[in-house]
């Protein structure tokens, strides 16, 4: 105790020198802290964003991850309401799962043809009452508060909603009343010869499979019609009611997304056969839950001799996990740099104080003070020093995470196409913080060790005759 007495009052011996380090460890304290309350954040909304539109795990017919993009209709689930019904009434399961929904992916073209436009289309056919309720999941407390969407419904199969980008392509700005969405230029609305003729056969197409287009624009939205081949090869054709555009994050998938009515997307796909899925989305109560629910899915597919395979969405998403990697990088450069900025303010402090009190060394030492304990005593001044700083600056970092959190910012995340609120996630973060703490402490712990074993190695009769 007597240790710290002594190292606390020489700290206060130059206030001025002391405060500017100690300012030093404050600011670096801050620096890390704020930023990593900010990773903290963006982690927590970007995986909201992607859990509430694709859940957490995701079980396929196994194979279709790596080859079902080519052919989603050869990797379709068939039955795929027993298999729900086994997942929902397992005991371990049914407890872990907040909404269990099924998905079916699927290609063809997009056609509008009062502008002679076309367009390939990548589609997702899902339950909207279930997608709705996806988009309720807030785990975090991250993203954006929810909003209801009307613009799809369990009622009315013959509704759905594109990109964008799609919609621009195929020049539904205006009946959508996309705003800042350019209207499609006039004199690319007179097709070619070749396009008038492969245009006039899908028309027909449309003629032989859908009803008129002034039946299919009842309530006035405006309609695509969407051409694919069935799981047995043959083009079939639906039309589509546009109920609005909905951006998407990444501008390859919004100029060719549409989504639409699970019903309606099996009979584009299979037609008069059976209609199967391409997926089953789980998402789950607490995320930490992934890896028990992931494992007990295994267990249940082998015991069942059911040939399924589970992705998680890390898996289906690498963006998420590429911006994880880069950002969790950049926080360890910061706290690197600003670790070497408290181990070189603190070095050169402690020399100074080494310098100046090189003749009150001597004098203890010829008073019989042994080495260890002078090292001792330095050392346990840079480690007050990091500590007060580091403190001081914690309560900082927390006014400004408080003032950042009220302020009521926002910003536009990776995967996101709306802003949703900044915050800083430093309260409930209390490993960052203890881990700041510890870490900066200890760097002005080991910066003093070198000034220390100087102070400590000083020859007797020279220290006494320093002036």
């Amino acid at each position: 105790m007597r240790l710290f007495k002594i190292a606390l009052r020489n700290i206060f011996r130059n206030k001025r020198r002391s405060a500017m380090t100690g300012s030093a460890v404050a600011v670096a304290t801050v620096a890390v802290l704020i930023f990593g309350a900010f990773i903290s954040y963006m982690f927590a909304a970007f995986q909201t964003n992607v859990v509430q539109r694709a859940g957490h795990l995701t079980v396929f017919r196994t194979g279709y991850f790596l080859f079902g993009a080519g052919n989603p209709a050869a990797y379709g689930i068939g039955d795929y309401r027993s298999v729900m019904k086994l997942i929902g009434d397992d005991p371990v399961l049914k407890q872990k799962i907040w909404v269990m929904t099924p998905s079916l992916a699927l290609y063809g073209i997009a056609g509008n043809f009062s502008n002679d436009t076309s367009k390939t289309f990548v589609g997702i056919g899902v339950v909207p009452s279930d997608r709705e309720r996806m988009r309720q999941w807030n785990e975090f407390g991250a993203g954006r508060p929810f909003v209801p969407d009307s613009k799809l419904s369990d009622d009315d199969s013959t509704r759905g909603t594109i990109g964008v980008g799609l919609a621009r392509i195929l020049g539904f700005c205006g009946p959508l009343k996309v705003p800042n969405c350019p209207v499609l230029p006039a004199e690319v609305k007179s097709p070619t010869k070749q396009v008038a003729a492969l245009n006039d056969q899908f028309t027909d197409l449309v003629a032989q499979d859908v009803p008129p287009p002034e039946a299919s624009r009842a309530g006035g939205m405006p309609t695509v019609d969407l051409l694919a081949a069935t799981a047995g090869g043959a083009p079939n054709v639906v039309s589509l009611r546009l109920s609005g555009a909905d951006p998407q994050s990444v501008k390859e998938f919004d100029d060719n997304y549409v989504g639409m009515h699970l019903g309606l997307a099996q009979q584009l796909l299979y037609g008069r056969g059976e209609h199967k899925i391409t997926s089953i989305v789980l998402q789950l109560n607490h995320s930490d839950e992934m890896s028990v629910v992931r494992a007990r899915l295994a267990s249940l597919f082998k015991e069942h001799n059911l040939d399924l395979e589970v992705r998680d969405f890390a898996e289906l998403n690498p963006f998420y996990t590429q911006t994880r990697s880069f950002f969790g990088a950049v926080f360890l450069f910061i706290a690197l740099i600003m670790g070497v900025i408290v181990l070189f303010t603190v070095v050169n402090t402690m020399s100074m104080t080494v310098m100046e009190r090189t003749t009150e060394i001597g004098m203890t030492r010829a008073l019989g003070v042994r080495r260890r304990s002078i090292r001792r005593q330095f050392i346990t001044e840079g480690w007050m020093l990091g500590a007060i700083g580091a403190t001081a600056g914690i309560a900082v970092a927390y006014v400004v995470a408080t003032l950042v959190n009220n302020a009521g910012l926002s910003w536009t995340p990776p995967a996101n196409v709306t802003p949703i609120p900044l915050k800083l996630f430093l309260f409930n973060r209390l490993t960052l913080v203890a881990a700041t703490w510890i870490g900066l402490v200890l760097m002005a712990t080991l910066a003093a060790f070198i000034p220390a074993n100087r102070a400590a190695k000083l020859p007797v009769v020279d220290a006494l005759r320093h002036v």
